[in-house]
């Protein structure tokens, strides 16, 4: 097994290998601009992992470090899945240092309930108090 790296340096992080999976295989954000992932990238807590000198998982929080974050962009390219690493970037997430004691931490899935779960992720306790400004293609030109 090649040895794992987790990085939150955006520096090391190989954007246009993040742009290709977010914008041509991931299910939210196709058709995302490179320089729409570029400045999510600027404003956000990355998290990539690396299987020796290739990246192979992301994810990123976005956070004001006291209060709240959400959890978004997750993913494992797709040849490397199977092999744990969802849960070695999700373990690294958890753990992070200026992501302790947050009164909300939130996420939206749609196929990987069974993951988030085992960090303590769970329906909300009282949606009924959640709202939304859904724009899922505003990333999109003309949009």
């Amino acid at each position: 097994m090649e040895k794992l790296r987790i990085t939150t340096e955006p520096a090391e992080l190989d954007i246009p290998l993040i742009h290709r999976f977010l914008s041509e295989e991931s299910a939210w954000a196709r058709g995302i601009p490179l320089a729409t992932v570029e400045e999510s990238i600027r404003h956000s807590l990355n998290f990539g992992l690396f299987a020796g000198a290739a990246q192979v998982a992301y994810a990123r929080v976005i956070t004001d470090y006291s209060t709240f974050a959400y959890l978004v962009d997750v993913f494992v390219l797709t040849e490397h899945r199977g092999k744990g690493y969802s849960v070695e970037l999700m373990t690294a997430v958890m753990a992070h240092p200026r992501l302790q004691g947050l009164r909300r931490f939130m996420l939206a899935t749609s196929t990987a309930h069974g993951l988030y779960a085992k960090f303590g992720f769970a329906a909300p306790s009282r949606p009924q108090a959640l709202m939304e400004r859904y724009a899922p293609d505003a990333h999109l030109p003309g949009a």
